[in-house]
Formats: structure tokens, C-alpha cells, sequence
């Protein structure tokens, strides 16, 4: 079995794994890095949301062969405290329901915010889209986006 080397919440990993299997697996399975969900396991839902060179990405879609040498970040490494702006409006907004796709909802927002440090509302809405919420918490989604975006502004 090939051996993949992996850098991951700034740490170094090796990683024995088929060629074609899933980042998700990857991370869930064998560095037991939990907090990215399985969802669809087709990219469709935004729940194995990570950030692969500071970009957010399925971690579903992205084989572990194609990972080498890219700077992967999961909900585990977006801050050493949970003190992240949008983890923080997330508390504040009181988001989470079922809270099954609140990490991969904020990595998508971490990484939008970053490059849309003050976006307007139909800019939040258009980034947050491909993220589904079963419990329908979108306002609250939104709104949590909104306070962080004041928090990094």
C-alpha cells in the first residue's frame, strides 16, 4: 500500500492508504480528525468542508494522492482555542442545532471571510449555499457570517 505524507493542522503525517481513497477517510480513519462529517460523499453537501491551501474544499472529492505537498486545514487546526471570529459568532448567533454540518459550514465561511473580509448580505448567501443545514438554520448561518465578518473587519 502506497504511503502518503500529509501536512495537516501544521503537523506532519504519514499515511499508509489506496491511492483513489477520499481526504474524508483519510482524515476521519486514520488521523482520527472527526470534526469533518461525512454528508454525501458526492460534494454536494458541504459537510467534509476543509481548507486545502486556504481555499475551502470537499474533502469527499479530493484523493489522498492528490494531497501531498498542500496545506491542509481541518475544524481541528482553524484555531488552537475555538477562538476563530466565525467559531466565536457562531456561540454568539447560537447556531448549531443538530450541529452534524457546523464544521464544514465554518470552514466555508472562514475561507470566504478571509478573502471577503466585509461582503454584503446576497454575497453571504451566494458563499454559503453548497453548504446544506438538515435543521434549516440558514438565518442563523447567515447572520453568525454577518458578526464575524464585523468581528475581522
Amino acid at each position: 500500500m502506497p504511503t502518503f505524507n500529509l501536512k495537516i493542522n501544521n503537523e506532519s503525517h504519514t499515511v499508509e492508504a489506496d491511492m483513489d481513497t477520499p481526504l474524508l477517510w483519510v482524515l476521519r480513519d486514520k488521523i482520527n480528525l472527526v470534526g469533518t462529517k461525512f454528508g454525501c460523499g458526492v460534494g454536494q453537501c458541504g459537510a467534509c468542508t476543509i481548507h486545502v491551501d486556504g481555499n475551502a474544499m470537499r474533502s469527499c472529492l479530493l484523493q489522498v494522492s492528490q494531497a501531498e505537498g498542500m496545506n491542509i486545514t481541518t475544524i481541528e487546526g482553524l484555531s488552537e482555542n475555538g477562538d476563530h471570529p466565525v467559531q466565536q459568532a457562531w456561540k454568539e448567533v447560537d447556531v448549531p442545532q443538530c450541529g452534524y454540518c457546523q464544521a464544514g459550514q465554518i470552514m466555508t465561511a472562514s475561507a470566504f471571510l478571509k478573502n471577503n473580509p466585509n461582503p454584503s448580505e446576497s454575497e453571504i448567501r451566494n458563499a454559503m449555499h453548497g453548504n446544506i443545514c438538515r435543521c434549516a438554520a440558514y438565518n442563523s448561518i447567515e447572520e453568525a457570517v454577518k458578526v464575524a465578518a464585523d468581528k475581522i473587519s
